[in-house]
């Protein structure tokens, strides 16, 4: 059966867009260090991109801006991302699993949620893997056009520093204005 794992990264920041891969791995795919990429260091992850990349049957990112995520909501902007990546896959997949415990159904694709997924199949691993690198070199470059955000660092996670800068200097138009920027009490969506 031809199965890919799928997952996101970025869904709790406050700023950017978040990003989902999907890959399928060959059957016998094996790697000690391939695990939940937040288990890695950023040295190995990126290590790691370049041997899924070259081994993978087929990977494929896919993103979703912010300002789609004000208007869907983050819970359906990473489902949508993970579409966007089976969307560009070549091989057509005869199954998903997908990392956590919910998911919006692709097409009539059979799928399985799986918590903490990314800790129990490669190919979910994988997924995290390339969707935080992925994502992680998007922050890098926005960096570069907004430093007092300290992006570089936080990636557009409600950091002291990150918050901090959003006080003192305002949002960009990479921030998601449907969060709770400041986390001082403001009105937050539950979602």
């Amino acid at each position: 059966m031809i199965e890919a794992g799928c997952d996101e990264a970025g869904r709790g920041c406050l700023a950017g867009a978040v990003y989902a891969a999907a890959v399928i791995l060959p059957k016998n795919f094996e790697n000690e260090l391939l695990n939940d990429s937040k288990q890695l260091t950023e040295k190995q992850r990126y290590a790691l991109r370049d041997v899924i990349e070259k081994e993978a049957l087929d990977w494929a990112v896919g993103v979703v801006s912010p300002e789609e995520i004000d208007k869907i909501n983050i819970l359906n902007a990473s489902f949508l991302a993970m579409h966007r990546a089976i969307d560009q896959l070549k091989l057509r997949p005869q199954h998903l699993l997908i990392d956590g415990n919910r998911f919006k159904k692709y097409e009539d694709m059979p799928h399985t949620t799986v918590v903490k997924g990314d800790g129990k199949y490669l190919s979910i691993a994988a997924a995290s893997v390339l969707a935080k690198t992925y994502r992680d070199d998007y922050m890098n470059c926005l960096h570069k056009e907004y430093p007092h955000y300290d992006w570089n660092k936080n990636k557009g996670y409600p950091t002291q520093k990150h918050r901090a800068a959003i006080a003192e200097q305002g949002t960009t138009p990479y921030h998601r204005m449907t969060f709770n920027l400041l986390g001082n009490g403001q009105l937050a969506l539950d979602l």
